[in-house]
């Protein structure tokens, strides 16, 4: 049964993202929200992203508001953020498939992978 999850890790810190901001956009002929969340003391959402009833073949939008979370949570200025919203686009091309989308996220650069 497939499912999305995400999960945030603040790499300055060596914590979990907690209290990180995300949005989930279906990107087909036009884009459109699906879900918006945010992250607990785990830097997870607290249920999937797409469940096996909402999943399907298609791209996808992880929209992460790091600026946010930067200032809230490292003190940044606005005017000092080097990141602000982190796009990763993806795609879901097996709906049976679980598909774990991490953030792993500092102040000057992140990463992603396709996780399990």
């Amino acid at each position: 049964m497939g499912t999305l999850t995400t999960h945030v890790l603040d790499l300055a810190s060596g914590l979990p993202a907690q209290g990180l901001a995300l949005e989930l956009f279906a990107l087909d002929d036009t884009p459109r929200s699906l879900i918006k969340a945010v992250t607990n003391a785990d830097g997870r959402v607290e249920q999937p992203l797409l469940t096996p009833e909402t999943i399907a073949v298609g791209r996808y939008r992880l929209l992460f508001q790091a600026g946010d979370y930067l200032q809230a949570q490292h003190g940044f200025a606005a005017a000092d953020l080097f990141l602000d919203e982190v796009p990763l686009d993806f795609r879901v091309f097996d709906a049976d498939k679980k598909y774990h989308v991490p953030l792993l996220l500092s102040p000057y650069g992140y990463s992603t992978y396709r996780g399990s």
